[in-house]
């Protein structure tokens, strides 16, 4: 990759991974648009490390609070209210883990199959469906409903009263995210409003929520890294160090932005980008 790939790909993920608009499907797009090669998926998680990276500078005190409260479970101090968060995050988490065991595995097509005998994902359907077709369907619906969420829901709410069944809802909604063009933190801070979560509020516990999956993820990518060649290794860290600038400034950006303005900037957007993509493709 050439030094203007990587910076681009960087500022596309730094930017769209906490705005809601969709980290997955730009990224998907970037080759379309381009014509450049796919960029692979070790630089996807390089990528998303940087962002990993960005959250946890950008909010420090919270993380630290969380792995307090992670400490505290296990009997190491004493801190009631951030053990609880801790395991609301944990809790939120777990959805999107089985969602996406379910799909790789196949088992959610066998269980449909079983019960209703159905089948939820086609390989021949899903032949026949255009990626960009299901970006644009997906960045206008979840669009709308964002603004729905962001125009009525309530704003009585505070990060420290989240409760269980909270994390739950949010951690459900974050498995959609898996359907590139949804946007996981557009779909979290939908149904964050939507359970009467002020702006900030939201923001805050959808960037805290995509800390234990980034990770995850990050993870997974260490046997590939182990037999990658030093070329693609450097790539790849190249492009994690521009990702955490450019998420850095992002994140900085939309918590400041969300205490004066609404969200229906970015509804408008994905509205906008949604019906472009269908007239274009």
């Amino acid at each position: 990759m050439t030094f203007l790939e990587m910076l681009i790909l960087a500022i596309v993920q730094g930017i769209t991974e906490f705005l809601p608009i969709s980290s997955s499907g730009h990224l998907i797009l970037v080759p379309v648009f381009t014509g450049a090669e796919d960029q692979g998926p070790m630089i996807d998680i390089a990528v998303h490390i940087g962002s990993l990276l960005a959250i946890m500078v950008y909010f420090f005190r919270d993380v630290w609070g969380l792995a307090r409260g992670g400490f505290a479970t296990v009997g190491i101090g004493t801190a009631p209210a951030e053990r609880k968060l801790f395991w609301w995050i944990i809790l939120g988490t777990i959805p999107a883990v089985l969602a996406g065991l379910a799909i790789k595995s196949g088992a959610l097509n066998d269980l449909a199959v079983g019960w209703f005998g159905i089948t939820l994902v086609d390989d021949d359907l899903l032949a026949s469906l255009r990626l960009t077709d299901l970006i644009a369907f997906n960045l206008i619906f979840y669009g709308i409903l964002l603004g729905l969420a962001d125009k009525f829901g309530r704003e009585d709410r505070n990060y420290e009263d989240m409760t269980w069944r909270d994390g739950l809802l949010v951690g459900l909604a974050q498995a959609l995210a898996l359907i590139p063009g949804t946007s996981r933190s557009g779909v979290t801070m939908t149904a964050a409003r939507t359970l009467g979560f002020g702006r900030v509020e939201a923001a805050r516990f959808s960037f805290l929520l995509s800390i234990p999956a980034v990770a995850g993820a990050g993870v997974l990518i260490v046997p590939d890294l182990m037999d990658a060649g030093s070329d693609m290794v450097r790539e790849a860290f190249i492009t994690g160090v521009l990702t955490f600038i450019a998420a850095f400034a992002t994140m900085a950006f939309l918590m400041n932005f969300l205490k004066r303005a609404s969200m229906m900037v970015f509804v408008i957007y994905r509205i906008a980008m949604g019906v472009v993509l269908l007239w274009l493709f």
